[in-house]
C-alpha cells in the first residue's frame, strides 16, 4: 500500500526560497569562494540547486553521516560513513544539510570539522525544525524554510530511502 503524501511546500515555493537565499550567500561571500560540504544524501538536491545559483566561485566535496537508519526519529548515535576527500585548511566552509531538527549530527559534525582549520564555517539547510533543538548551540546561518514538528519527503528527503525524488517538500500521512 503506498503511502500518503500531503503537500507542505511546493516546487514553485521551495525554489524560488533557494533563489533568495543564494542571493544573499552570494551577498555575503563576495570576493571570496565557498567549500561547500554537501552532506548526503538527502543534501544533494538542494546542494545542486543553491550552487547553481551562486555568483561567486565554489568548491564541493560531500561527507555521509547518519543517525537515523530507517526510522522516522533520530537515534542520537552520529558516525560518519563517508568522509571529505579534501583539506578544510584556510577555507570558508558551508555546511549545506537538507534539514535540522534535533541538532545532534551537526553540532557533532561541526566539532570535528572545525579540527581541520578552516578559515570560517557557516550552515545552511532547506529546512528547519527549531522546536526539535537540543543542542540550541548550533546556529543556523541560512534557513530557506523553518517548518513544523512533522516528517517531510521530497527534494532529497526520504523515508526508508523513498520519495527523494519528490519536487515538491511532502508530508508522509502514516
Amino acid at each position: 500500500m503506498a503511502d500518503k503524501i500531503r503537500v507542505l511546500l511546493s516546487e514553485e515555493e521551495v525554489n524560488h526560497r533557494i533563489g533568495e537565499i543564494a542571493a544573499q550567500i552570494s551577498r555575503d561571500y563576495e570576493g571570496k569562494a565557498i567549500h561547500m560540504i554537501c552532506i548526503l544524501k538527502g543534501g544533494v538536491f538542494f546542494t545542486c540547486e543553491l550552487a547553481k545559483r551562486l555568483t561567486v566561485p565554489v568548491s564541493l566535496d560531500f561527507m555521509s553521516v547518519s543517525s537515523y537508519g530507517d526510522d522516522t526519529k533520530s537515534s542520537g548515535v552520529v558516525r560518519i560513513v563517508k568522509d571529505l576527500d579534501e583539506s578544510l585548511k584556510n577555507k570558508d566552509v558551508l555546511i549545506v544539510e537538507d534539514i535540522i531538527d534535533s541538532g545532534r549530527t551537526l553540532s557533532y559534525l561541526i566539532e570535528v570539522l572545525r579540527q581541520r582549520e578552516p578559515a570560517s564555517i557557516r550552515l545552511c539547510t532547506l529546512l528547519d525544525k527549531p522546536e526539535r533543538r537540543v543542542k540550541k548551540q548550533v546556529k543556523v546561518d541560512y534557513t530557506c524554510f523553518s517548518i513544523p514538528d512533522e516528517f517531510v519527503v521530497g527534494y532529497g528527503l526520504d523515508y526508508a530511502q523513498k520519495y527523494r525524488n519528490l519536487p515538491y517538500i511532502g508530508v508522509v500521512e502514516l
